[in-house]
């Protein structure tokens, strides 16, 4: 049962960053500190997505109320991947209603790898969460019936205007990814068979391919996760992009899943909806203040950036960020 208002009136998270100069000289530091971090590795997963250097490192962040701060190579394109998910989820949610996609997709976390087709089949009806790449699937197979024969315009658009400029496709990945994502193919079919979707398997598959493929910077990361932070409303170009609701169900969803199965290790020490991709971005977002974005290719065993987590969780309590730090009222 949804108990949720519409009553503008009603109180939401806000908050205040540092002065200017603490939070560039925190950026600056936090690159710094954890560039010469060598742990992990650039990911496998796709031919393309091992070319590139290991060594790039970038943190931007963008405030609700439209500043920017950045360091390091934070103009650097790299393949959005599984951080498009929260985003095309709130994008669905904006149209359906939260409630009717989180029936259909699901919302739990599932304690296995994002890649995982064991999690299909042992809950029911083949439902997971949207921060998975199953759920991710059947999220983005609804853009198919919401937008019928322009389901890539729908989300291409949606993306965009997360991040406030038209954002292109690196067709060196998409072809390298279709050529070899079997593993999600098999998940599209298992989808299909336990009656997660009701689309063909091999289109649904082929449009989450392509939707994780576009081309990104830290810089856009950081306005997306802020567009979210500032209840839907894009703090670059003014614009409401999804309404409050989804916004507020994308971050829970990134709270509960965003980093896979270190979900809840990444909370205890962070605080902030977040949200991991295998090309090396991470987003996350402290609601009323902004969003953070990193990027860096070497990932840990789960898939997350090494080096993003650190400078996340750095930035976090020197922020002020994390969602669960207090002080004692007197």
């Amino acid at each position: 049962m949804d108990v949720t208002t519409d009553d503008p009136h009603g109180f939401v998270s806000t908050g205040h960053l540092p002065d200017e100069d603490r939070i560039a000289a925190l950026l600056t530091s936090a690159v710094t500190r954890f560039a010469h971090v060598a742990d992990g590795d650039v990911s496998d997963v796709y031919p393309a997505l091992q070319r590139v250097s290991p060594d790039l490192f970038g943190v931007a962040l963008h405030a609700a109320d439209g500043r920017v701060w950045a360091a390091g190579d934070v103009d650097a394109r790299f393949p959005i991947m599984s951080v498009s998910k929260p985003f095309v989820f709130a994008l669905i949610c904006d149209v359906l209603g939260v409630d009717p996609v989180i029936a259909r997709v699901g919302a739990d976390p599932t304690g296995r790898s994002f890649n995982s087709l064991a999690a299909v089949e042992e809950s029911g009806g083949g439902r997971t969460n949207p921060m998975v790449n199953s759920g991710a699937i059947a999220t983005t197979s609804l853009a198919m019936d919401i937008a019928r024969g322009d389901a890539w315009q729908f989300l291409s658009s949606g993306l965009s205007r997360f991040a406030g400029r038209i954002l292109e496709l690196d067709e060196e990945v998409l072809d390298s990814a279709r050529r070899t994502n079997h593993r999600n193919r098999a998940i599209g079919e298992l989808l299909l068979s336990t009656g997660a979707i009701d689309v063909h398997p091999v289109a649904a598959v082929d449009l989450y391919t392509a939707q994780c493929c576009l081309a990104v910077t830290a810089r856009d990361v950081a306005v997306m996760g802020a567009t979210l932070a500032d209840g839907g409303i894009n703090p670059a170009t003014g614009e409401r992009v999804v309404s409050a609701r989804a916004a507020s169900a994308a971050l829970a969803s990134m709270a509960i899943a965003g980093m896979y199965e270190t979900s809840g290790t990444w909370l205890l020490h962070v605080g902030l909806p977040g949200k991991s991709g295998i090309g090396g971005g991470i987003v996350s977002a402290a609601p009323g203040k902004g969003g953070l974005g990193t990027y860096s290719p070497r990932l840990d065993t789960a898939g997350n950036s090494v080096r993003g987590q650190l400078a996340t969780r750095f930035l976090a309590h020197e922020l002020g960020l994390d969602l669960f730090a207090s002080e004692p009222s007197r």
